[in-house]
């Protein structure tokens, strides 16, 4: 067992540092909203830091689970950063999707100091987060992967090392890519079996079975058939997320057509006060408003 600290007890980090508390780790928590990590200590113990640095100091490996590239950054570099507080030798592990460009950055930084550095996105949404069967896609060094994987088992359910720096957040892009193109085919499909007087449970039964299955569909449609989306991977992450896909492409000659078209699609949700809901709610844009159009 080792000395641990997370860093962002957001929908994902807080279950996941709760996972690392369980399996037996010293875990000291911070987070930028402080009566979050205070509720955190309250149900599983450990302590709280004011700074990523002061909950950084003494650890053998700090992770972290924050929003976007600014976002780790300032946990990690300037006075209060983690990176200040962290002794040579010692791990951090970055569990957000950023850009393969801030990773490798931060990477060389940490190198500078003696820190390793994994990147290691994870899919499986909060659902995964809480039962602790995330899929985790790494990139570093092997060393430092090594030292990494047993501590990610405590919320794993796959773990795996796919290339040098960034390449975990460039699998990570993969995902993304794959989701939003599936989630995109799901509304058509239901909207389409909706519109022409089937139902849609029923189908679903039948063809999750077939080739057209997927976790998405087994996953999200009953409630996309409820017009239920108050839960789930917010459309404003998941913006962000296919906007780092799309600078990726540019950067290195891939075309995304389908991913930029479902960007798209997303920013209509947005436009319609959508930023908070689930992913799936892309079926919204193929509905009538309430009250319209036989809807309730």
């Amino acid at each position: 067992m080792a000395k641990l600290a997370f860093l962002g007890l957001g929908t994902m980090g807080f279950p996941m540092a709760g996972h690392l508390a369980r399996a037996g780790h010293e875990v000291t928590v911070y987070n930028r909203t402080a009566a979050r990590a205070a509720a955190w200590v309250a149900r599983h113990g450990g302590t709280r830091a004011a700074t990523p640095a002061e909950a950084a100091a003494g650890a053998a490996a700090v992770l972290a689970c924050v929003g976007n590239d600014d976002d780790l950054r300032a946990v990690c570099t300037g006075p209060a950063g983690a990176f200040a507080g962290m002794a040579a030798g010692s791990l951090f592990v970055d569990h957000t999707t950023v850009s393969a460009r801030v990773t490798r950055a931060l990477a060389a930084e940490a190198a500078a100091r003696g820190i390793g550095f994994v990147d290691a996105p994870v899919s499986g949404g909060q659902a995964g987060a809480e039962a602790g069967a995330l899929s985790i896609m790494c990139g570093g060094s092997a060393d430092d992967y090594a030292r990494a994987e047993p501590i990610l088992a405590a919320y794993a359910r796959i773990c795996r090392r796919l290339g040098e720096s960034g390449a975990g957040q460039l699998a990570k892009m993969v995902n993304q890519i794959c989701i939003a193109g599936l989630l995109q085919g799901l509304a058509e499909g239901l909207a389409f079996a909706e519109k022409a007087g089937l139902d849609g449970r029923a189908v679903v039964e039948v063809i999750a079975q077939g080739a057209a299955g997927s976790w998405q569909m087994v996953n999200r449609h009953a409630t996309m058939l409820d017009d239920r989306f108050d839960f789930g991977f917010a459309v404003d992450w998941m913006r962000k997320d296919l906007g780092i896909c799309l600078d990726a492409a540019d950067e290195v000659g891939a075309s995304l057509p389908v991913t930029a078209l479902v960007d798209q699609f997303y920013k209509d949700l947005q436009a319609m006060g959508g930023g908070r809901w689930d992913t799936s709610s892309l079926i919204r844009r193929l509905r009538p408003p309430r009250g319209q159009g036989g809807r309730p």
